[in-house]
């Protein structure tokens, strides 16, 4: 929804009364203290928790990698390891910075490293998401306090972009930690800018500067996170002054706030791919695909590929992307954006051309089409709702019933991993900066012993095409491994194992004065913001 100017004058009132008053106003009067409105909020300050934006957002200002990525998705060492070199084929050596300690004073060492990489695939219980990442290594090897090896059973060429999405927690603070020991802190010690003050889940996180760093002082004293997930809200808690940065702000509200004098308006290309996903699991038993008369169908017609290339070819991701988007993102038939690694330019955009959809759901023995429930977060991604809005009506035009049903991600995930919806809006944060997160992750065969298909919420299994991102994975060679992901990317997209859409292209608004720098990888932090 486009707010104009006495819409946000309306809403300040609002706002201020749901930022708990006096608090909030008397945090932001200190200037030593920076306030983040954020759309979604942390489930856990357990890093290792769950491997969604809000919870990296917040494991960033006290935890860190080994590997940091710059603004573009690019590894740098800027992170817990001076260097990391390849010894043989099957084994990479990480140098670890010297001089770092945890918030409590004791010294970062490999041993930190080593327990972190075999609590993350050993992790119970929660939705986790960063096994697949480093399922590779076979082997620890501490060669002293500041050199570890990794050993993998075979050639693991991305194992740096790999340990570069897991952060690293202490050994001696977390030994028998459970997530809920992170939650109340006394787990919560890293080695980042900033450390832990409280968390108060799904609603605000609070960390104070560690004067310690072993980097760059932080810029603040004091940081809070808070959640306003209500985009209005949001931005008028901004123009009225009482936070200083606002994150996933609305493509139609971009033109606006650039109007606004003390606002700046930030954007950048980003990582984050979002398309449907059908729902493969299973042949019957589906509640939300049905016949016209309401019956249930012998058989699950998303099986059937030409059903998929249908539900595809009614689709004008073009439209959805200049009418709904406003320039807050591309087009895209895949999950890797055009400049990235692996980004395969013979894949086009998908034409739309409702006759060849008619005829396809023809064929796969539905002349008169189905039922089918479209079901979408309405609080997660830009415009994720109207999106799914859009996406029904154009289905209708292929002869199809389209319900929409859209609720808080905070309900529709734990439902989209149990496979229960037919077809859902999704989005993925290719968080490597590649394509190989999304193959081994999203449209590779779910296991839980390889970790693999974590994200795999519709179940599609490819064989062949996991045998191609195993042996690209092997592949030591740049170029050569480039061109396999590139292939592998092609069997998937071709496949239909799901159905790209666009990729968005993240927008932040500043209080004026401040310094930000965005990034691809959506990271909303004080760690890129400076006075």
């Amino acid at each position: 929804m486009r707010l104009n100017r006495r819409d946000f004058l309306l809403g300040t009132a609002g706002t201020l009364a749901a930022l708990a008053g006096p608090q909030a106003l008397h945090a932001q009067t200190k200037k030593d203290t920076l306030i983040i409105g954020t759309r979604s909020a942390a489930t856990s300050a357990d890093p290792h928790y769950a491997n969604t934006q809000p919870n990296i957002d917040y494991a960033s200002h006290i935890f860190e990698k080994l590997v940091e990525r710059d603004e573009h998705s690019k590894p740098t060492n800027g992170g817990l390891a001076q260097s990391w070199t390849l010894v043989s084929d099957t084994v990479w050596e990480f140098k670890l910075r010297p001089n770092v300690h945890w918030h409590d004073g004791k010294p970062f060492t490999a041993e930190d490293v080593e327990f972190t990489l075999k609590r993350v695939p050993a992790l119970t219980g929660t939705p986790g998401g960063f096994a697949s990442y480093i399922n590779a290594i076979s082997k620890i090897e501490i060669v002293d306090p500041l050199t570890i090896r990794l050993h993998t059973s075979a050639p693991y060429a991305n194992l740096p972009r790999g340990v570069g999405t897991i952060y690293i927690v202490s050994k001696h603070a977390g030994a028998d930690a459970k997530s809920e020991d992170y939650n109340t802190g006394r787990a919560a010690i890293g080695t980042g800018p900033y450390r832990y003050e409280y968390f108060k889940q799904n609603e605000e996180a609070g960390f104070v500067r560690n004067d310690s760093y072993w980097g760059k002082k932080a810029s603040w004293q004091a940081v809070r996170l808070r959640t306003l997930a209500n985009d209005s809200t949001r931005i008028a808690a901004l123009l009225a002054g009482d936070i200083d940065m606002a994150d996933q702000i609305p493509t139609s509200d971009i033109a606006h706030l650039k109007t606004a004098s003390k606002v700046t308006v930030d954007q950048i290309d980003g990582m984050r791919s979002i398309f449907l996903f059908p729902n493969v699991s299973r042949d019957t038993g589906m509640q939300f695909i049905k016949a016209m008369d309401g019956t249930s169908l012998p058989h699950n017609p998303l099986l059937d590929l030409r059903v998929r290339q249908a539900l595809s070819l009614s689709i004008d991701r073009k439209l959805l992307v200049d009418r709904l988007m406003s320039g807050g993102a591309a087009a895209n038939g895949q999950w890797i954006p055009a400049g990235a690694y692996s980004y395969n330019p013979a894949i086009p955009v998908p034409a739309v051309n409702i006759q060849e959809a008619k005829r396809l759901l023809a064929e796969a023995g539905y002349p008169k089409g189905f039922r089918i429930t479209l079901h979408s977060p309405n609080d997660r991604y830009p415009n994720d709702a109207r999106v799914a809005q859009a996406i029904g009506q154009m289905w209708t035009r292929a002869g199809l019933a389209v319900d929409v049903a859209v609720m808080p991600y905070a309900v529709f995930a734990p439902r989209a991993r149990k496979q229960e919806f037919a077809i859902h809006l999704i989005g993925w944060g290719n968080s490597a900066g590649d394509a190989s997160t999304g193959l081994m992750n999203v449209v590779g065969t779910y296991n839980t012993e390889t970790g693999w298909g974590v994200a795999n919420e519709g179940r599609y299994s490819n064989p062949k095409l996991d045998a191609m991102t195993a042996k690209a994975l092997a592949t030591m060679d740049d170029k050569s491994r480039e061109q396999q992901f590139k292939d592998a990317v092609k069997v998937a997209v071709d496949d239909l194992a799901i159905l790209p859409l666009y990729q968005v292209n993240p927008v932040w608004a500043v209080r004026k004065g401040l310094q930000h720098n965005p990034r691809a990888d959506e990271r909303t932090s004080a760690k890129d913001m400076s006075a």
